[in-house]
């Protein structure tokens, strides 16, 4: 599933080629990828025939595209996608062959030398696209990540807690919250109403470089732990961003259709029975094990992030 990295790479690629233009076109080839959109294929259509792309925000790993129809006007309506499991967004040209998963086709005013076709393809539909209302923000502060100085989020996404990555996110105020919690900390690490973007592959990488346990309980939690964690969480999600993303097989790729190589560069996740980067470069000897962990599988070192006393698995 893509996480915050492979959404925010989309972000930047729809920021540069779809921002400022205008919906001229909306074909809805399969109903179920705007099944949110509670009135209707025919409507959700004509809804965006004619808006202009103002903006492309992000929180987590929600993507919305506030929606304008005069010039200057504040948006109050945002086109908010989820990718979902497999969900992209293409940007292509009209004369190129339909994807096979393609279910729906946004045609965008002309701009020299930029593909004309915003394109939303996806092979299983859990993801999908709405048109949803913009509400404030509980903090007062810019939406989301790139987000204009208009403090609105999708009314959808308002339950998201911010992400490491948003200038707005408040790491002592996390710290708080992970204290009153009775949980593990890769559980609260992965609830998307505490601190959003962080899914099962950057949480194991975080928690790596952190050389903490994922069941270490919240409440024991010194306010260092939390920022170290905090840190790590967004030098790993920097670093794979600047790789393009986590790229597993080929249903994440970017607005291009290219896949991202962080993959290549993972300490943790995935790594079952390799040695441990950490350990080998100090002269240990000790192999990544892989765990049961809430229905998937969670991935450390046994000698840097030792099992704590009191675990909440």
């Amino acid at each position: 599933m893509p996480e915050l990295p492979e959404v925010e790479v989309v972000r930047r690629g729809v920021e540069r080629w779809v921002v400022g233009r205008r919906i001229e076109a909306v074909q809805v080839l399969d109903p179920r990828s705007v099944r949110r959109h509670e009135a209707g294929p025919v409507s959700f259509a004509q809804e965006l025939d004619g808006a202009v792309v103002a903006d492309a925000v992000r929180r987590g790993k929600f993507l919305w595209l506030p929606l304008t129809g005069a010039a200057g006007r504040t948006p109050q309506e945002a086109l908010l996608v989820h990718l979902g499991m497999s969900g992209q967004l293409l940007v292509k040209d009209p004369w190129l062959p339909d994807e096979k998963h393609l279910k729906v086709r946004l045609s965008l005013s002309e701009r020299p030398g930029t593909p004309s076709e915003l394109r939303f393809v996806d092979q299983r539909i859990f993801g999908g696209m709405v048109l949803d209302a913009l509400v404030p923000t509980g903090d007062g502060a810019p939406g989301g990540r790139c987000a204009t100085d208009v403090p609105l989020v999708p009314a959808r996404a308002a339950h998201i807690a911010r992400d490491p990555l948003d200038p707005a996110f408040d790491a002592d105020g996390l710290h708080d919250r992970l204290r009153r919690r009775r949980t593990g900390l890769k559980r609260a690490l992965l609830d998307q109403s505490l601190v959003s973007g962080i899914g099962n592959i950057y949480a194991d990488e975080a928690l790596w470089q952190a050389r903490l346990h994922w069941a270490r309980p919240t409440d024991t939690l010194r306010r260092t732990e939390t920022h170290r964690v905090l840190d790590a969480a967004r030098a790993v999600m920097e670093r794979a961003l600047a790789a393009g993303g986590t790229s597993f097989d080929s249903l994440y790729v970017n607005v291009n259709g290219e896949s991202g190589y962080f993959s290549r560069s993972l300490n943790a996740y995935g790594q079952a029975g390799r040695p441990c980067p950490r350990c080998a470069a100090e002269g240990r000897t000790a192999l990544i094990v892989r765990e049961q962990f809430m229905n998937r599988s969670s991935y450390r070192c046994p000698h840097c992030q030792r099992t704590p006393r009191n675990a909440r698995f």
